[in-house]
């Protein structure tokens, strides 16, 4: 057994952290709540089987076309932009790709706060998702606009991509009359070279249900640990 294996070990076996004066209220309600958290991981992981056996069965006929620049966000020239195809998003070897859909239109001053605020996390571990995947961010608005803000917020490890020119939000289900919609696809090529869709969900997914995302920042996590919740909070796109 490798140490971190033994490690992981360790940390399987341990008990809730009770203080020595908990009480017997604090000592019931904490034993009822550890069942419920291992029944919410063993949900979790029944979901993510259930996703992971979905068929790859749907290939997408259009091979959109996006605007990108170069991975130095301080050329921001329209002369520098140039045109990148669906198909050329899958690095060699990696043929999974991740896509952030980012409400951003091509109208709007600013992006979605909340949006924002999950692109900020997914910027900070893109180098980890890398590893096994490709993993781009998708916006309608105009790429030197999408640049700039990226640029302005410390982004430096995404790749972005504007889908001004394209039909492709509207066709995936993030794009209507009422403007764009925050949400991830996974697509998949495959071995006859072709592109997949596999896999889009959105914030809403259901009548009344808007938070079909949120597993994909921390910060609602967090804010659930607190006595208060997290309220009614809304992000900002600054502070202070």
């Amino acid at each position: 057994m490798s140490d971190m294996q033994a490690a992981l070990a360790r940390m399987a076996a341990r008990s809730p952290i009770l203080l020595p004066g908990a009480s017997a209220a604090q000592r019931k309600q904490r034993a009822d709540l550890l069942a419920a958290e291992v029944a919410l991981k063993e949900q979790r992981e029944k979901v993510a089987e259930l996703r992971r056996g979905l068929p790859l069965d749907t290939p997408v006929e259009t091979d959109y076309v996006f605007k990108e620049g170069p991975a130095d966000l301080s050329f921001n020239a329209a002369e520098q932009m140039f045109e990148t195809r669906l198909s050329a998003l899958f690095a060699p070897g990696k043929d999974s790709l991740i896509l952030i859909h980012f409400m951003f239109g091509v109208a709007a001053e600013n992006p979605c706060p909340m949006c924002t605020m999950w692109a900020d996390g997914y910027d900070a571990v893109a180098e980890h998702v890398s590893q096994h995947a490709n993993l781009v961010l998708v916006a309608k608005a105009e790429i030197g606009k999408l640049r700039a803000f990226a640029s302005a917020r410390g982004w430096n490890r995404l790749r972005l991509l504007s889908a001004q020119d394209n039909s492709f939000n509207a066709d995936f289900g993030m794009e209507d009359d009422f403007g764009q919609w925050p949400g991830v696809s996974v697509f998949r090529k495959g071995a006859d070279g072709r592109v997949y869709h596999f896999y889009t969900c959105s914030a809403p997914i259901g009548p009344d249900y808007a938070r079909g995302i949120d597993l994909f920042s921390p910060v609602w996590h967090l804010l659930d640990l607190l006595p208060e919740g997290r309220g009614d909070w809304f992000p900002s796109l600054r502070y202070g």
